[in-house]
């Protein structure tokens, strides 16, 4: 722990990078600062009481990622969200138009004409979210108090500016500070909750007494594994040797070296679990509208796929799956990651080139999806049992449900009601970030003849120390 600390005093021992992890502190305060502000004309208490009975909804996913400013309706309401999906339909988009595809392998070029598509379709996304609130806030409730056309043009204002100016913050981040800015403004939404769960544990131990002291040490224990389990899955990657040629270049001997292809077991990220939760959310949402409500039919198939439910966490780890095959698809392409190793001289020890190499990576890279996939699905599924339980009891038919009513324990049928801990899209981005946050930081300590955070802590000899 020692030499932790001590790498931790290097960091501000080097000026330019004290000063990169200063500027990202306070980009990230000035975030912070921000999310204390409501946007004028609405009753925010009711509002937070309204996103707070309908957390299984489309309104808890914006919540989440905006790091709970959404139910307090702040100038930051949207959060990040608004950019991020710009950024994944412009990745989408590039494998079906030829314009993108082509501007993604133009090099530097190319990806900052990409940079300000996404800006621009931020703020066009923003704008409609912000014009979609203010008028479901008027249309519901009495949140607002005093409806018109001066409220919602009021509230696209504020809510879309605050959007833009969280956009400039995460760019400004990673270009001049340490880390995605992006992911570092969700992470500090996120953590900014973790006072909160620490008090409710507190609660539920020692004053309201629902759990007892080794009932929160087991909690705790949990949530330590599971840190350490997503730890060891993200770092976790399978190596394809990889061996090049010797080839004469003029009068230099080139090629001739080993190393090797490195495919990451979780290649996806937190991708595949945004895209289920964000798609089954919706159905939540559309509940609020009376028609749907009112739909004896309707009302029905939607309830069946909440929070809980068993038909819910069949779909919900089948699109986990899914999305996670169909998003890395989008990011590797076996045939050209082959055509390239071809070109320089590079082949698999014991495949032939082209082809049969291409089909060897795809194996692998199905495999190791699978993996990933089904990592992403389990880490999503145990906080969700945790909190809420899953509603076996509500199997058919009747008879069989009250069975397993009567039989089953009830922490499997009802949960345990932590919250925010063990939130499973939370926990990822948390730890994730957490890691490339500390791999930039090192990286930064090394390139300056410093060692990160390893074993070893201290000053590098370079050549010419070592020459003395």
């Amino acid at each position: 722990m020692g030499k932790f600390f001590e790498a931790l005093a290097n960091v501000f021992r080097i000026p330019d990078l004290r000063k990169r992890v200063l500027f990202t502190l306070g980009l990230l305060a000035v975030y912070r600062l921000g999310a204390q502000v409501p946007i004028p004309g609405v009753d925010a208490i009711k509002f937070e009481e309204f996103v707070s009975r309908n957390a299984g909804s489309f309104f808890g996913f914006l919540d989440l990622f905006s790091g709970g400013q959404f139910s307090r309706l702040t100038v930051f309401a949207l959060g990040i969200m608004p950019y991020i999906t710009a950024s994944i339909v412009l990745q989408l988009l590039t494998v079906v138009v030829p314009t993108l595809e082509k501007l993604q392998k133009e090099g530097e070029l190319g990806r900052r004409k990409i940079t300000q598509w996404t800006r621009y379709l931020t703020i066009a996304l923003a704008t409609t979210q912000s014009l979609f609130i203010a008028t479901a806030l008027q249309g519901q409730g009495d949140f607002v108090l005093n409806p018109g056309f001066g409220f919602v043009m009021l509230t696209i204002l504020t809510l879309t500016t605050g959007t833009a100016f969280i956009m400039w913050l995460g760019e400004q981040i990673t270009e001049r500070g340490v880390g995605n800015g992006m992911s570092l403004i969700i992470f500090a939404g996120i953590v900014a909750g973790l006072p909160s769960a620490a008090y409710n544990i507190w609660t539920n131990t020692f004053v309201t007494r629902v759990w007892g002291p080794f009932h929160m040490i087991v909690i705790l224990i949990f949530m330590v594994l599971v840190v350490a389990f997503i730890v060891l899955v993200e770092r976790g990657e399978r190596r394809i040797p990889v061996q090049y040629a010797k080839r004469v270049v003029g009068r230099r001997m080139l090629g001739g070296q080993s190393t090797h292809m490195p495919l990451k077991v979780n290649a996806g990220g937190v991708i595949p679990v945004i895209f289920a939760s964000s798609l089954l959310a919706f159905p939540m949402t559309f509940m609020q509208i009376p028609a749907v409500a009112n739909n004896k039919w309707i009302s029905g198939l939607f309830t069946s796929i909440r929070s809980g439910e068993p038909l819910y966490i069949v779909l919900y780890v089948a699109l986990i799956i899914f999305f996670s095959f169909f998003y890395v698809s989008i990011i590797f392409n076996p045939n050209e990651a082959a055509d390239n190793m071809r070109k320089y001289g590079g082949f698999i020890p014991g495949i032939r080139p082209g082809k049969n190499t291409a089909d060897y990576m795809n194996r692998i890279l199905t495999k190791i999806t699978v993996v990933g996939g089904s990592y992403l699905a389990a880490l999503s599924l145990i906080p969700e049992i945790m909190i809420g339980g899953v509603k076996l009891q509500h199997l058919p038919p009747a008879a069989f449900g009250n069975w397993i009513d009567a039989n089953f324990p009830r922490w499997l049928l009802d949960g345990l009601g932590v919250t925010f801990v063990f939130g499973g899209t939370s926990l990822l981005i948390v730890v994730g970030v957490a890691m490339d946050f500390v791999n930039q930081v090192e990286a930064q300590l090394i390139m300056r003849h410093y060692e990160g955070f390893t074993p070893r802590t201290g000053r590098i000899r370079g050549r010419r120390s070592a020459s003395a």
